[in-house]
């Protein structure tokens, strides 16, 4: 199934006139300042005569992807860290990226996503040198404006459990820390609390962030993850809303109720519950409500930026394990089962050769927990 910049345009545009119609916006007046303006979380992949790529591989495909978000009314772009730094080696620094989107509409960056190698927080002996990679992300992005610096608070959760009290206070020191540095160029930090995050049910949560400093550590709220962990993201906004830096506004159809959050390597590709965990907004299994968070937004009179999700699938909306495998352009591979320990849940697991039809690569993952090697293209 191809999916093209026409599909791009009818999803983009749908996300935002949901929000835009929950929030009960109309054009503003000319000259009146937006309370509330849209950026894309750059999750995108476009087909090219190389196979699918990224924009940031070239500048051409950097130009098509700018242009196409300004044409369906988006007016920045929230990109990950190691996109936006592929982008840097192209054009030789980030205030020329930053003049290449602006040139095609693009008012600015707004958000980057990313933790810097910062992969173990709850370990003492990683504080100092979480601070020393910031402090070179703040360097290679100088000159550019940016509003926050996006991270995932902990590892996933089965790299931590147990996941004590003692381990979310380390982990907010250490993001305490990066802060602090962040904070003394304009940048916060925020985090984001994916639903396989060590810290992402109400308890943990709620810990984390009283050991957090609110003037260092903000709390940036994804509306299809916290659903996953079975948390409802407007009651989180309005509990937390004095925290809250940004959203991402994406949807899910599933509530994690079988600990797949606990799964090894990445619950995210390899889970019991679902093939897919993310959704556009809009679709009509779709659990998140959208109308009710945009009305706390207006009671809270939250301004800023919203960042829209559109989740990256390429295949059909029906597609089993092997259909999945089938159109990931690998030339052999089998489908197994791997059982987890106590025969609690099962999932499948991918293991093959990883020769590419496509011209796409494919990613070995290993779990340490068996000598299992799982071999998924990444669809992100």
């Amino acid at each position: 199934m191809s999916y093209t910049r026409r599909d791009f345009g009818k999803v983009a545009v749908s996300g935002i006139a949901l929000a835009q119609v929950a929030a009960g916006q109309v054009p503003a007046p000319a000259g009146a300042a937006q309370k509330i303006k849209w950026s894309y979380m750059d999750h995108w992949t476009m087909r090219s005569p190389r196979g699918w790529v990224a924009p940031q591989v070239a500048a051409k495909y950097a130009d098509r992807f700018y242009k196409a978000l300004v044409g369906v009314g988006f007016q920045a772009v929230d990109p990950f860290d190691f996109r936006l730094n592929a982008l840097i080696q192209v054009f030789g620094s980030a205030k020329k990226v930053e003049q290449f989107a602006q040139d095609r509409g693009v008012e600015r960056f707004v958000n980057v996503f990313g933790n810097s190698g910062v992969e173990f927080p709850h370990l003492p002996e990683a504080h100092d040198d979480a601070v020393r990679r910031f402090e070179a992300k703040l360097k290679l992005y100088e000159g550019i404006k940016i509003d926050t610096f996006i991270v995932m608070p902990g590892a996933r959760y089965w790299l931590v459990e147990p996941v004590t009290d003692e381990k979310i206070k380390r982990m907010a020191e250490c993001w305490n820390k990066v802060g602090k540095k962040t904070m003394e160029h304009g940048i916060k930090l925020t985090c984001h609390h994916e639903f396989y995050c060590c810290l992402h049910t109400r308890e943990e949560i709620a810990k984390f962030y009283s050991y957090a400093d609110p003037q260092y550590v903000g709390f940036f709220i994804d509306t299809a993850q916290h659903q996953i962990a079975g948390i409802d993201p407007t009651e989180l906004y309005v509990k937390y809303h004095d925290r809250v830096t940004g959203f991402h506004f994406k949807d899910t159809h599933n509530v994690d109720l079988r600990e797949d959050y606990r799964t090894p390597p990445d619950p995210e590709r390899v889970a019991a519950t679902t093939y897919r965990w993310f959704w556009e907004m809009g679709t009509p299994q779709g659990l998140v409500d959208f109308p009710k968070l945009m009305k706390a937004l207006k009671d809270f009179n939250y301004t800023g930026w919203l960042t829209v999700n559109t989740i990256r699938r390429i295949l059909a909306e029906r597609i089993t394990p092997r259909a999945l495998v089938a159109q990931s352009g690998t030339s052999t591979m089998s489908c197994r089962r791997f059982t987890r320990s106590g025969g609690k849940s099962s999932w499948p697991i991918f293991d093959g050769d990883t020769r590419s039809t496509n011209g796409e690569s494919m990613r070995p993952i290993s779990s340490p927990r068996s000598s299992v090697r799982v071999r998924l293209k990444c669809f992100r």
